[in-house]
């Protein structure tokens, strides 16, 4: 298996694709590992440069820290070094550094930190998290700046002069002027990737702020569509990224926000949609109705 210096690895993340993979349950809302495992195995087929496990997309926030380790150790023996594997670190400060040291203890290549839950903190604070859990590993992190833990440019930048194990920069907040603010003082010390719900909606102008890439959720049940638009974004082909927009996106949006959380579960019906069944999510979040998966499945089939 290939070893990736945190260097190694932000050089591999932002040269394509990133796949966010859906966790896989039972009816009982168990883990299906032999349902994850065929996923993953299909999903190996098509081209990408770094898979992401129990993210978002992946219900890692309704996952135990046991199932969080079960559920990274089977991609890595899955992958077995065909791309890095990121495990996620969640929660408090001190849950984030235990799951840092067990994604390494996994064989993990990486870690995708997520906001503390619940509390909201000050810029200060927000660098004290990151840097522990930075200090705590080898591993190279990525940082996903959203929801209660927005990271402002001068921490960002303060983070990366005392982290040389931070490597990337999540942006799940889509403000055009801090993406900017952070990209002219940080510059290419950080990769940047696109975390924004169906990052697709906003791949191409992002890459004029130096997100180079970003996590496909779509990747999940369209693969070979997914890396088409990937390859327009990347060739700034605005004809075809809008092209693809209003055949697919759009319309896609338009069953994903009737819902709040149908950004992940409308993944597990596009799934389901092409007779890949991935389970039901697990609350809090709501599956889609029997009539909205018809829906996608409709849209689906157009691209086809």
């Amino acid at each position: 298996m290939t070893e990736y210096s945190p260097t190694d690895l932000a050089a591999q993340l932002k040269s394509g694709l990133l796949s966010f993979p859906v966790t896989h349950f039972a009816d009982d809302l168990s883990f299906d590992e032999a349902g994850y495992r065929k996923h993953l195995a299909w999903l190996a087929q098509y081209p990408v440069a770094g898979l992401f496990a129990a993210g978002g997309t992946g219900e890692g926030f309704s996952l135990t820290l046991e199932e969080t380790d079960q559920v990274v150790r089977t991609a890595v023996h899955e992958v077995a070094g065909a791309v890095p594997v990121l495990a996620p670190a969640t929660g408090s400060t001190a849950n984030a550094v235990a799951q840092a040291k067990a994604a390494r203890a996994a064989g993990a290549d990486g870690l995708l930190l997520m906001p503390p839950y619940l509390t909201e903190a000050s810029q200060a604070g927000l660098v004290e998290h990151v840097s522990r859990v930075c200090e705590a590993t080898d591993l190279g992190v990525v940082v996903y700046s959203r929801a209660n833990a927005v990271l402002r440019d001068e921490a960002v930048a303060v983070l990366a002069d005392r982290n040389p194990t931070m490597i990337g920069f999540k942006d799940g907040v889509g403000s055009i002027e801090q993406m900017t603010r952070t990209y002219a003082r940080v510059g290419d010390r950080l990769m940047y990737v696109g975390g924004l719900p169906t990052a697709e909606t906003f791949a191409l102008p992002l890459l004029q702020l130096g997100v180079s890439t970003y996590s496909s959720a779509l990747f999940n049940f369209v693969p070979q569509w997914a890396i088409e638009f990937y390859d327009a974004v990347v060739a700034q082909d605005r004809d075809e990224v809008y092209r693809r927009l209003n055949e697919f996106v759009l319309p896609y949006l338009d069953i994903r926000d009737r819902t709040q959380g149908y950004a992940v579960s409308i993944v597990k019906g596009g799934l389901a949609a092409i007779g890949r069944p991935a389970g039901p999510v697990r609350p809090p979040l709501t599956d889609l109705r029997e009539d909205e998966v018809a829906e996608l499945k409709d849209l689906i089939d157009r691209i086809s």
